[in-house]
Order: structure tokens, then C-alpha cells, then sequence
């Protein structure tokens, strides 16, 4: 069975650059401020949007007027009216720091209550998307490779039913993927949803949709994960259990779940790497156990994913969203600004200002009467604004424990090639490269992906030569220290020919080279109670991004992904549209998640009876899990 969910393309992202380019690559040092949710942007220059993303906002303009100049006259004359401005004074002036995708999701719930007034803050001079990320030859480049996965509703609602975008013009179609060793081709993830494939119940759908799949994996332990379907029926069967399985290792759980060595370290090992960016001994059980489970367990067609079809997600998602909300909401963006600290009213507590560096002016500026405050930040950037914020460090000791948790470094390549290299698939995974240092990495094939825009990915000025490959490597501490020039000579002669063999001949004609430090939230064992709640000890100030805890608001997208960090961003949003308006202001101010499938029937009656028949027993780990031994039952679990 093919549970390989390769690479959370939401996990880490730059709030601020500092660049400096030489010809054909970039030597790049990031201060992040924020490293979990949407990708962040920067560059040197700003590109107009996309074609695409205007034709979608004249479609959504054309009910506004015939005429720009008869809206904006309509503007001014009403904006002194006495209700009007009446109204303004009423609505709390929320600041969201961070634009990642926790922070567009709290600025959009918040400003579609039409109760609020937000200023988004981000380090990125341009946090809106409409200026793309440029090599110094002009040519694209992302931080990072993101898919979208089958069980992303909210994001595509909000492309088509908010943007008003298509979706087969946003994303391409699901794709299948590959999983490369030193020996060759391990295995290929089909489209489970195609219509060659049968439709069967979870785990058995993916069980004969990938029983062909796998290339050297003896079926004899493949069979062994089935030990692992135990824990996704016991992982949540009481808070208490759950915090066990997240002390525990993904290693340990390996290992008492019976699954096979070999199991583990050619198939299981490097999924994890690309999808968690750990090994297993240095993972949560209880975080590796909901990756597997919503990436690949769930449903037969839970690991169906697809890409962003041109572009980047910041110019034809983001973009699009940002100039909505400024429009219709007028929403206040800052760009190019760092939140510093958090004022906190010790006898309301409640923050009540918040300072932020202005790059630009290069001076210190205050927001004054803050009425609440949204932190999409990650471990790092949390830890900035904490420790420069006495009081609420003071109060807040949930904060100051979310900013002592690790971080995991990151390496992005783009190289673009004389010649085009035929892949079966467009998505691929290194596994077990002595060159990969410890590494997880992936490489993509844009010129497959974005084939209908081709000329942009060489910048639009210059005529396509050959393929165009993004290259991510995650746990890279180890990558990180080669030079740019080793870095590409790693992948053109130890990785890429090793596992696709026409890339032996393929010569560079153009590469960039970015590192990413303590980008991705470590999900180390044990760290869960450490993550950020949703909701803060200071009441006015709320936490959004995928790493967050979201309490009784909880959803069912899980480990590092955008569908997550958009949602808790969303119900961070509502959380303190609550708190700052009261029950009865608030009343149906709220704005709508969509939920995800729910858990299959079988899923549903497995946990319930587990829980039944194990409610009164200890809560170990794995419970009393039976296995024959010498005629017997052997009973074990970590204490």
C-alpha cells in the first residue's frame, strides 16, 4: 500500500530576504518570521499578475458599476456620512501579523463579519502575491513545490466559489508520482480516483491499486503495515492515550506495531523525510499516525494530489484574495513590516498595541487601541515577537513554550536544462542516496506540471531549451553547507542520472540555489502540549498556522499542510470575532469551514468498539494489542 505523503508544500515559508545575486544563482540569508502556512514571496523586482487573475477579477467587478470613476465618487461622497463613519468607530481594529495561509484565512474571517478593521503585517515587502519571486535572469522560482490533495474543500472553495476562479485553470489534473533508490524505481503512486482503478473501502481500495506498484518491496512486508491499522483506530480513544502515542517515537511505533525492517527503512524512512522532513526516531507517533491517516488511510483516494497549474500559488490563489479583501474591505497590508513586540494592559489583560519595524522607513512605528491580535507565526518568528514582550511572555507561558520548539532547515533548487528529460511521472522522491546526507528530497518536473506556460517558466523573454526541475531537500542541515555550485553538482550527478538516466546527458543552462534555515515545524515526541492553542491565556490575542492546537474547533486536515493553516486561520478569526463583539454581536458573524469526508464506516465502528472494549483498562500505548506467541496472546505497550 502506497502511504507516501512526499512533501507538505505549506510547511516553510520566508517572511523577509535579504538577497544578493551574481549572475546564474542567488546567495540568499532569510529572517523568517513566519515558517508554517503559504509560501512567501520576495523579489528584487514586481511582475504584473497574471492574465488569468485579471480575467477572474474583471468577472467578479462586472456587477460593481460601468464605470470605475462612478464607484470611486460613490466612495468618497458616502465616506463623511455620519452613520458611516459612526459605524468605522464601532468596528475593532485587529492587526494579523504574518501572511502565510493562517493569516489570509483570519484576515478574511475577520473582515467578511463587516465588524472589523485588520492591518495585516509581514516582513515580505509585497506579502500579497502579485509580486513573484525572480532569479537575477529574470526567471520564476517558489520556495518550495506545494500540492493540493483531495481533501482540501476550504481552499478550493475559496478558488471557485469566492475568486470565482476555474479550477482546471488554477490546478492541474491529479498526477501520479515515483519513489527512486540507488537501485532504481521503488514504487508509483497511481491516481486512486481514476477510472481504471476499482473503487474499494479503506485500506483495501489501496491495498489492490498499488498491489503492481511496487517494484522491489516484497509483498511479505508490505504485509506488516497492517499492524499499523490498530493504531489508527486506538490513537484517539482518550486525550490520554493520545498524549502517549506523542511521547513516543514513530520508531518505537514501528516496532511494536511488528512492521518489518525493511518496511521501515526503504519505504516508510524516506516517505516520512519528505513529508514531515524527520526520520522516524526523531517523529511523534501520534503526528505520524494522523499524516498517514489523512494523506493516505482515510479513503482510497486521500493521496490523489494535484499542482499549481502556472506561476505560484501567491499570483494565482493569493493574489486574487489579497485584492479582494483590500477592495471590498479595505484591508490594510503592510508590507515589508516586522511586528516587534505586544503590548499587554496588565489590569484588562489584553494587548492593547502593537510595535512593528517599518523596513522602509527604517524606523519603529505604534499601533495604538488594538482591539485584538492574530499570531500566524512559527516557532521562530514567535519566539522574536515573545521575548521582546515581557508582559505577555509573563502571561502567556503557552506562548513562550510554543517558541523553545525546534525547527528544520530547508533547501530549494531550480535548475533549468538544455534539453528535455522524459519522467514517467511529474512529482518524484529520492529515497536512501548516500548523497542526500540524512536529507528527504524531491524533484518536480515543471515543464510537465505547466506545460500550457511554458515560456514563463524561462522568464518569458528568452525561448525554452529543455526541462525545468524544482529540487527541495528537507532535514538539510547537512546540504545546506555545500556551496551553490555542489549543491547543483549533488543533484546533476549523484541524484537525478541516478534515478532517471537521461539526465546524465541534460547540461545546466541557468540554476538558483535558496536555503531556507529553522523554516519547517519539528514534530518532535512529545511536543504536542507545546504547540500554540488556538486560544491564549490573554484572550484578545489568538494563534493560527498548521502547527497550532485548535481545541474543541479542531478539523480534520492534520500535519503540516495549507488546507490546515488556512482553516485554523479562519477559526482563529471567529474565536476572536467572539471574544472582542460579545455572543450577541457576534451572532452569525461566524464564517462557514467546510469539513472534510468523514471517516469511512468501517473506520467509525473499529474505534468505537476499541474504545468500548478498552475504556475501563489502562490507557497504554497500543492497549493490550494481541499477537499470537507459543499458543498464547502476548501483551504489550509503552508505559
Amino acid at each position: 500500500m502506497y502511504v507516501a505523503k512526499y512533501l507538505h508544500r505549506g510547511a516553510f515559508y520566508p517572511r523577509t530576504t535579504s538577497l544578493k545575486f551574481t549572475r546564474s544563482r542567488a546567495h540568499m540569508s532569510f529572517s523568517f518570521t513566519r515558517s508554517v502556512t503559504f509560501a512567501s514571496f520576495f523579489s528584487s523586482q514586481c511582475t504584473h499578475a497574471s492574465s488569468l487573475t485579471r480575467s477572474s477579477l474583471e468577472r467578479r467587478r462586472s456587477h460593481r458599476s460601468s464605470s470605475s470613476s462612478n464607484h470611486k465618487r460613490i466612495f468618497i461622497a458616502n465616506a463623511s456620512h455620519p452613520t458611516e463613519e459612526k459605524e468605522k468607530k464601532t468596528r475593532k481594529k485587529i492587526v494579523v501579523v504574518g501572511a502565510g495561509w493562517g493569516g489570509w484565512g483570519a484576515a478574511k474571517a475577520l473582515l467578511e463579519s463587516n465588524e472589523c478593521e485588520v492591518i495585516l503585517l509581514d516582513g515580505l515587502k509585497d506579502p500579497t502575491g502579485k509580486c513573484g519571486q525572480k532569479t537575477a535572469s529574470g526567471k520564476p522560482f517558489e520556495s518550495g513545490v506545494r500540492g493540493f490533495w483531495k481533501d482540501y474543500p476550504n481552499i478550493t472553495h475559496l478558488c471557485t466559489n469566492t475568486l470565482g476562479l476555474r479550477e482546471d485553470e488554477v490546478f492541474t489534473e491529479f498526477t501520479r508520482s515515483s519513489f527512486f533508490s540507488p537501485d532504481g524505481l521503488e514504487a508509483t503512486a497511481p491516481v486512486f480516483s481514476g477510472a481504471d482503478v476499482m473503487q474499494l473501502p479503506s485500506p483495501l481500495g489501496q491495498v489492490f491499486a498499488t498491489f503492481d506498484n511496487f517494484k522491489r518491496l516484497p509483498l511479505q512486508d508490505r504485509a506488516t503495515m497492517v499492524g499499523l491499522l490498530y493504531a489508527v483506530l486506538d490513537l484517539n480513544r482518550n486525550e490520554r492515550v493520545f498524549e502517549k502515542y506523542d511521547r513516543a517515537t514513530a520508531h518505537e511505533l514501528f516496532t511494536k506495531c511488528g512492521l518489518s525492517e525493511r518496511l521501515v527503512e526503504e519505504f516508510l524512512k524516506p516517505t516520512l523525510l519528505v513529508g514531515l522532513f524527520k526520520p522516524p526516531e526523531e517523529l511523534s507517533a501520534a503526528v505520524t499516525m494522523e499524516l498517514l491517516y489523512y494523506y493516505a488511510l482515510a479513503h482510497q483516494d486521500s493521496f490523489d494530489v494535484r499542482w499549481i497549474k502556472s506561476k505560484s500559488i501567491g499570483e494565482l490563489i493569493i493574489a486574487p484574495m489579497a485584492e479582494m479583501l483590500m477592495d471590498k474591505y479595505e484591508l490594510n497590508v503592510k508590507g515589508g513590516c516586522f511586528a516587534k513586540s505586544l503590548h499587554l494592559d496588565s489590569e484588562k489583560n489584553a494587548i492593547d498595541k502593537v510595535t512593528y519595524f517599518d523596513t522602509t522607513s527604517k524606523r519603529e512605528v505604534v499601533i495604538d487601541d488594538v482591539d485584538g491580535v492574530v499570531l500566524a507565526l512559527g516557532a521562530k518568528g514567535l519566539k522574536s515577537v515573545v521575548s521582546n514582550s515581557p508582559e505577555l511572555a509573563r502571561n502567556a507561558p503557552e506562548l513562550t513554550a510554543a517558541a523553545s520548539l525546534g525547527a528544520i532547515d530547508v533547501v530549494s533548487v531550480r535548475l533549468w536544462l538544455d534539453k528535455y528529460v522524459a519522467t514517467d511521472t511529474p512529482a518524484n522522491v529520492f529515497s536512501r542516496f548516500p548523497a542526500l546526507r540524512g536529507a528527504g528530497g524531491t524533484f518536480f518536473m515543471l515543464d510537465q506540471l505547466q506545460k500550457d506556460t511554458e515560456n514563463e517558466l524561462w522568464g518569458g523573454q528568452e525561448t525554452p531549451k529543455g526541462s525545468v526541475v524544482a529540487c527541495d531537500f528537507y532535514n538539510s542541515s547537512a546540504i545546506a553547507t555545500l556551496s551553490d555550485e555542489d549543491i547543483v553538482k549533488t543533484l546533476t550527478k549523484d541524484l537525478l542520472p541516478e534515478a532517471v538516466e537521461a539526465f546524465r546527458d541534460a547540461g545546466v543552462v541557468d540554476f538558483c540555489v535558496q536555503r531556507y534555515p529553522q523554516a519547517v515545524s519539528h514534530f518532535s515526541p512529545g511536543s504536542f502540549t507545546k504547540r500554540p492553542p488556538l486560544q491564549t491565556s490573554v484572550p484578545n490575542v489568538v494563534c493560527a498556522g498548521d502547527w497550532v492546537r485548535m481545541g474543541d474547533r479542531e478539523f480534520g486536515a492534520k500535519g503540516l499542510c495549507q488546507e490546515r493553516a488556512f482553516v485554523s486561520g479562519i477559526e482563529a478569526g471567529n474565536a476572536l470575532l467572539l471574544e472582542t463583539l460579545g455572543p450577541s454581536r457576534s451572532e452569525g458573524k461566524k464564517h462557514p469551514v467546510i469539513p472534510i469526508r468523514a471517516d469511512e464506516t468501517q473506520v467509525e465502528i473499529g474505534r468505537a468498539v476499541n474504545a468500548t472494549v478498552l475504556g475501563n483498562l489502562e490507557d497504554s500505548l497500543l492497549g493490550p494489542l494481541f499477537f499470537p506467541k507459543d499458543g498464547a496472546f502476548n501483551v504489550f505497550g509503552l508505559r
